[in-house]
């Protein structure tokens, strides 16, 4: 069972322990700096941290297995932009947006993806990077327009455990794309989405798909799922088709987070929101929905979270669950922190007044 998670903010990373009795704030670290995303590698014990400092740019730490301290390393960054180049996009890393390990048999790969969208791969432990161009130079990256932000991002990478060449992307907003050959080559994977703010007859392009989050479960691989900007998708073939949930009661269709279970398929959480201006938690009480039969029905828990004047939102990275699939943490923009230890069902209060938070993982 997992006991040791960390929150990444806007001031600071902290760690979370468990001890017999609750889930307690134990140590800070870059107290003050925004930390962007974290990312516990399983694979060897290290984690990264990836800071967004503004007018010094976007920056990348790491800390090995065993070691209190932190090692500064490089940070992607895209080469010089040619000069006749019509691109209307800055080729400037804002922040580093998403961070995913590669396979258990590519040791010291990873892969980072960016505002703009960019995705870059490094192969020796953070110490350099490389743009990944079969993924920049894909003509549909012209449709590509930004959600939240001004520009496209990629937030959600999936690397497929079948085959550690095999890397699903989600792109605010661009769609899914899939490579199958470590990055060469990349093909559009959101047939079946269907976005509502497009003119009608755009609406089922796939390389205008906002996407919020994208999930695969580890233990079935072709079960992936989706919380786009108008609704909850998902797909079981890996993309290839995606259908649009709807459940027998309704639920909230818009929202940022979403986890899957590691080992079952049918089995995902959400925390939903209200579109669009408002993004405060339906009718200011905040909640996690679940699904354990492939969003044919959902349950909205609410045990322990608030439920009244609430306006947390949860971010994109904000939900993430154990490797056991039985503890989900959640933080919110307005620095709430929760656990549950029951699969959703109640939730302890770890913090309520921590700097907005970013990004959630357990150790």
């Amino acid at each position: 069972m997992s006991d040791r998670a960390y929150i990444a903010t806007r001031k600071g990373l902290f760690e979370v322990f468990r001890t017999h009795e609750a889930w307690r704030l134990e140590q800070q670290h870059f107290l003050g700096d925004p930390v962007s995303m974290i990312l516990p590698d399983r694979r060897d014990g290290t984690l990264y941290a990836a800071l967004h400092l503004g007018h010094f740019g976007a920056k990348l730490h790491r800390r090995d297995a065993g070691s209190h301290e932190w090692v500064e390393v490089a940070a992607p960054a895209f080469p010089e932009k040619p000069a006749d180049s019509a691109d209307p996009v800055a080729w400037k890393v804002r922040m580093i947006w998403s961070l995913a390990t590669g396979g258990p048999d590519q040791p010291g790969v990873l892969w980072a993806g960016t505002l703009p969208g960019g995705l870059f791969r490094s192969d020796d432990r953070g110490d350099s990077w490389r743009l990944v161009e079969g993924l920049w130079n894909v003509p549909e990256r012209a449709q590509w327009m930004g959600g939240g932000y001004d520009v496209p991002g990629i937030h959600s990478i999936c690397v497929d455990p079948r085959d550690s060449n095999a890397v699903l992307v989600g792109v605010s907003c661009g769609g899914a794309w899939l490579t199958e050959d470590g990055g060469a080559s990349w093909s559009l994977r959101a047939r079946g989405m269907v976005a509502s703010y497009m003119p009608p007859e755009l609406a089922e392009a796939e390389a205008v798909q906002d996407p919020h989050r994208i999930v695969r479960c580890a233990g079935e691989p072709d079960k992936l799922w989706c919380q786009h900007h108008n609704g909850i998708w998902r797909s079981v073939d890996n993309g290839a088709l995606w259908t649009e949930v709807k459940p027998a009661a309704p639920v909230s269709n818009f929202g940022f987070a979403t986890a899957v279970h590691p080992r079952d398929g049918e089995t995902a959480w959400f925390a939903p929101a209200e579109a669009d201006s408002r993004r405060i938690p339906p009718h200011g009480s905040l909640a996690v929905t679940r699904t354990n039969d492939g969003g044919r029905h959902f349950t909205a828990w609410r045990g322990g979270l608030p439920h009244e004047h609430c306006y947390d939102l949860v971010y994109r990275h904000g939900l993430a669950v154990s490797d056991d699939g039985q503890i989900l943490l959640m933080g919110s923009t307005t620095g709430g922190a929760w656990v549950s230890e029951d699969g959703g069902g109640q939730w302890q209060t770890i913090s309520t007044h921590l700097p907005p938070i970013y990004s959630v993982a357990f150790a």
